[in-house]
């Protein structure tokens, strides 16, 4: 099903994909008020659908938007609440990058009025699809909602250092069963490369939100640093570098990666029925 900016495919195994970051469309209206075209897309998890691209070959759903986070982030709280207390983060309707420049020309940056209207014109919709989709699978048994999301290796702004290559969310063991995260963290570590679990990246609204394993709803956020299918800019990030192209010999290696990852999420959740 798609409609305009909200495409979602139904699969039959156990398995919900959420791509909330991946779009980047902007009304022509709002990005006429913004600093930079790309500026206002420089955040996009860029390239997450092409590489997950895979799942509904072995069955999972996926719900995707193709509206840029930076009008409205679907896996930020509605209200507006902070996830990540006293840490800096951006919000619903972003008015700044991760590094901190201004998205919007001076007296630009949306009101509680127009934040409120893009809310329910996208937010509520994609959230509603999601809902829709878990709902389906439920009937027949537990369900995994994976939350798929990319970032740049070094962010200072947000974390110190590089960020391990796996990023695995479940808000401290509240979202998913144990097992659940266990299964996610052995098909990463097969890698070879760096992982954390709660780390920096513990699961974003979607995750918290939707993640209720006591009624067969196990959520969990994968946050993987880009450099591991795209090259990932060492210096400042321009508009030269970056996004960087999709390579797909280069994307291959971490696409094997999340089929096990993936595999394993469905093989948890049909264990279970």
């Amino acid at each position: 099903m798609t409609r305009d900016w909200l495409t979602v495919h139904e699969g039959s195994a156990p398995l919900v994909i959420g791509l909330p970051h991946t779009g980047t469309d902007i009304p022509a209206a709002t990005e006429a008020r913004m600093t930079s075209p790309w500026l206002a897309r420089k955040d996009a998890d860029w390239w997450v659908d092409r590489l997950y691209d895979f799942a509904t070959e072995i069955g999972a759903t996926t719900v995707r938007t193709g509206v840029s986070r930076s009008v409205i982030d679907v896996n930020r709280d509605p209200s507006g609440a902070s996830l990540y207390p006293g840490m800096t983060t951006t919000g619903l309707c972003p008015t700044e990058t991760f590094d901190g420049e201004p998205l919007y020309r001076d007296g630009q940056a949306p009101d509680a009025d127009e934040i409120a209207e893009r809310r329910e014109t996208w937010f509520v919709p994609y959230h509603a699809a999601l809902q829709a989709q878990i709902d389906r699978l439920r009937a027949k048994g537990p369900v995994v909602l994976y939350d798929a999301h990319s970032i740049r290796s070094v962010v200072p702004r947000l974390f110190e250092g590089e960020l391990p290559q796996f990023n695995i969310g479940d808000n401290d063991g509240t979202t998913c069963a144990p097992e659940l995260t266990r299964a996610v963290e052995t098909a990463c570590a097969v890698s070879g490369d760096s992982l954390v679990v709660n780390g920096r990246f513990k699961g974003g609204w979607t995750t918290r939100h939707y993640g209720r394993p006591e009624m067969g709803v196990h959520a969990i956020q994968m946050e993987l640093a880009d450099r591991g299918y795209i090259l990932d800019p060492t210096g400042p990030v321009t508009p030269d570098n970056w996004p960087s192209p999709y390579e797909p010999d280069r994307a291959a290696p971490m696409r094997d990666h999340l089929h096990r990852v993936l595999t394993a999420c469905i093989a948890f959740a049909e264990s279970h029925r």
